[in-house]
C-alpha cells in the first residue's frame, strides 16, 4: 500500500495487521481519486471507519487542508497514527478512537462541517445511508459535499436519497464506489 499521488505520493503506508480491516487497493484508491479529484484546492475531508487512514492520507496529499479520521479498533488507530507520522504533516489530521456515530455528534457540537467524507464500513455493519443522513441531520456536510461509499456487491445504494445526488457508481470486482453529491439548500446558506 502506497500514497497514489500528491505531495506524500509514493510514500509507503501500512495495513492494520488481522482481518477485521479490509485495506482500499491502490488501484481502487488511483480510480476513485480520478473521479473526485484528481486534486484538491483545500476543503476537510471526514473518514468515518478510517481502517489504515489510506484514503484521507491521500486526500491531504492531493490538496485537502485537513481530515478528521475515525475508527474504534486500537489497531487501527496505533496504524493511522503511523501512516500519518509517514506524511511528516501531523497537524493536517485529527485521529478520534471510537464509534463513528458517537463522535459524529461530538464534532457536531464543535460545529465542524465537510467537504468530502469516506464511508468504508466493515461489509458486515453496512448502513451507509443511515450514516449519511446522520451527518446530514447534525450539520457536518457543507453544501457541494462528496459523499464517497466503498462497498460490497451486497450494498443496495439507492439512486436517490433525500438531499443528495447520485454523481457516479462504479464496479470494481468485488468492490462498489458509490458518489453522492450533497444538494444544495436554503436552510445551507444560514
Amino acid at each position: 500500500m502506497r500514497i497514489v499521488a500528491g505531495v506524500f505520493g509514493g510514500r509507503r503506508l501500512k495495513a492494520v495487521p488481522g482481518m477485521q480491516t479490509r485495506p482500499t487497493t491502490d488501484k481502487i484508491k488511483e480510480a476513485l481519486f480520478n473521479i473526485i479529484g484528481p486534486y484538491f484546492d483545500g476543503g476537510r475531508a471526514l473518514d468515518m471507519f478510517a481502517g489504515s487512514g489510506g484514503l484521507s492520507i491521500e486526500a491531504v496529499s492531493r490538496g485537502v487542508d485537513q481530515a478528521v479520521l475515525i475508527d474504534r479498533q486500537y489497531q487501527a488507530i496505533k496504524t493511522i497514527k503511523d501512516n500519518v507520522a509517514v506524511t511528516k504533516a501531523p497537524e493536517r489530521f485529527e485521529i478520534i478512537k471510537g464509534d463513528a456515530k458517537r463522535v459524529l455528534e461530538q464534532l457536531a457540537f464543535k460545529n465542524e462541517r465537510f467537504d468530502w467524507v469516506f464511508l468504508d464500513p466493515p461489509y458486515a455493519k453496512q448502513q451507509i445511508v443511515k450514516d449519511m443522513l446522520k451527518c446530514q441531520s447534525l450539520g457536518l456536510l457543507n453544501p457541494g459535499c462528496h459523499v464517497i461509499c466503498e462497498t460490497d456487491g451486497n450494498a443496495e445504494m439507492p439512486d436517490e436519497i433525500t438531499g443528495f445526488k447520485l454523481i457516479r457508481r462504479q464496479n470494481y470486482g468485488i468492490t462498489y464506489l458509490t458518489i453522492y453529491q450533497k444538494i444544495a439548500v436554503e436552510d445551507d446558506a444560514l
